[in-house]
């Protein structure tokens, strides 16, 4: 099977996006996420958040990661590498990084995102990184989440709960 180079080359190390952030000029977007199954709400979130600034940098939590969330049982469905590499094939994103932390508040820190953006679901106060990210003189944004377009809601549905 041939990887399209293009969207190897957005999955990123920590140290690789460190450098590629300090070399990039322009409003750099953040957000994190497990991305488990990929669907069209994830998809206009990501959308939204790069129409933000000149690049979106999506960080995604590695299975342990995912895990201590408490998603649910068997969760997440999906490997690490496999969401990552699905989230990198998206136009809207510029790069993706996997990180294993509880919390995105290191690489928050490390990367300097101009504007941090979540969805709708969180609350200023419960965006990990915001009071850094303002008091850098960048913003939080809250993007609203598409009714019914959740991987709760679809694994709900798979198994006839809803």
């Amino acid at each position: 099977m041939t990887r399209y180079a293009g969207t190897i080359a957005k999955l990123v190390t920590v140290p690789e996006a460190i450098e590629w952030r300090r070399a990039h000029r322009g409003a750099v977007v953040f957000t994190n996420g497990v991305f488990d199954l990929l669907h069209t709400g994830h998809v206009e979130y990501l959308e939204a958040a790069r129409a933000l600034g000149s690049a979106l940098v999506v960080a995604v939590n590695n299975d342990a990661s995912a895990r201590s969330l408490g998603k649910g049982p068997g969760r997440p469905f999906v490997a690490a590498a496999d969401r990552a590499r699905l989230v990198a094939a998206l136009a809207a994103v510029d790069r993706v990084v996997l990180f294993s932390e509880p919390t995105p508040l290191a690489l928050i820190e490390a990367l300097s995102p101009d504007i941090l953006v979540k969805g709708g679901d969180y609350t200023r106060d419960t965006v990990v990184g915001a009071d850094w990210v303002e008091g850098r003189g960048g913003k939080v944004v809250l993007i609203p989440v598409v009714p019914g377009q959740s991987t709760t809601s679809i694994v709900e549905r798979i198994r006839g709960s809803s």
